[in-house]
């Protein structure tokens, strides 16, 4: 891991359903030295439209702040409340590291689009609308969904699983077939079993603390880390991240 690291707690609100987010972000944050960016808004069950108007000045910072620390020759370390922040990061990093790859892991795949979402939330559409299934309006260019290495994701509906798949995002359960590449982490912390760290939208099976550290170690020692962002931080739970996301810091 090259460039020092830049850890940014984003608490500005993107989709969040509710304020758990932010806080988990906030304390993560302030055990890690993060610089603060934003306040959090008004909570509510919005849909992805309404989240990406009321949302669009906080996911286009969240693009920015990696774009500063890739430019400066710096590893982004971003903290959100949830996905949808992925909206800007993932192209923004595959723009500067066009042969990176991007880790995704998380509970769930975040790759609905408008026409297979049920719940009409920004949060479970961020990866397909990153990979140009759907037009967020954000002006950034499409990444390719080949470049998207998924583990861990345990929850997927219908139309969700035929996009995945048709689209080339690819599963893993090892780590080989990324030795030596550059990896961006995205690190949706409901990853975890919710008996040790709770979500909003919890999926039991989840990985144990130990397990994910041993992963986030692997990669450290497999791959070239880039940078990563950390969502759905549990509030009082943020000693807990600390020392699971350890290997990357």
């Amino acid at each position: 891991m090259d460039g020092p690291l830049t850890p940014v707690a984003l608490l500005c609100r993107t989709s969040d359903r509710g304020p758990e987010g932010a806080e988990g972000a906030a304390e993560l944050g302030k055990l890690l030295g993060a610089r603060a960016i934003g306040s959090p808004g008004e909570f509510r069950d919005g849909r992805y439209d309404e989240d990406l108007r009321d949302a669009r000045g906080c996911l286009l910072e969240a693009g920015g702040q990696v774009d500063d620390a890739l430019v400066d020759g710096r590893r982004p370390f971003l903290l959100a409340g949830d996905c949808s922040v992925a909206l800007t990061t993932l192209p923004t990093v595959l723009r500067h590291r066009p042969d990176a790859r991007i880790l995704w892991l998380d509970a769930h795949g975040d790759f609905h689009s408008p026409d297979t979402t049920i719940s009409g939330y920004l949060g479970g559409m961020c990866l397909a609308g990153a990979c140009g299934v759907w037009d967020p309006g954000l002006g950034h260019d499409p990444i390719d969904p080949a470049r998207v290495v998924q583990w861990g994701v345990r929850e997927l509906e219908g139309g969700e699983r035929v996009l995945l798949t048709t689209r080339g995002v690819h599963t893993i359960t090892d780590l080989a077939p990324l030795d030596g590449m550059e990896v961006f982490l995205h690190v949706d912390l409901d990853v975890l079993d919710p008996a040790d760290m709770p979500a909003r939208f919890p999926v039991s099976g989840g990985a144990s603390p130990e397990k994910l550290r041993d992963l986030l170690s692997e990669v450290a020692g497999r791959c070239t880390v880039i940078g990563a962002e950390i969502t759905s931080i549990a509030p009082a739970h943020g000693t807990l991240a600390r020392q699971v996301l350890d290997p990357l810091l």
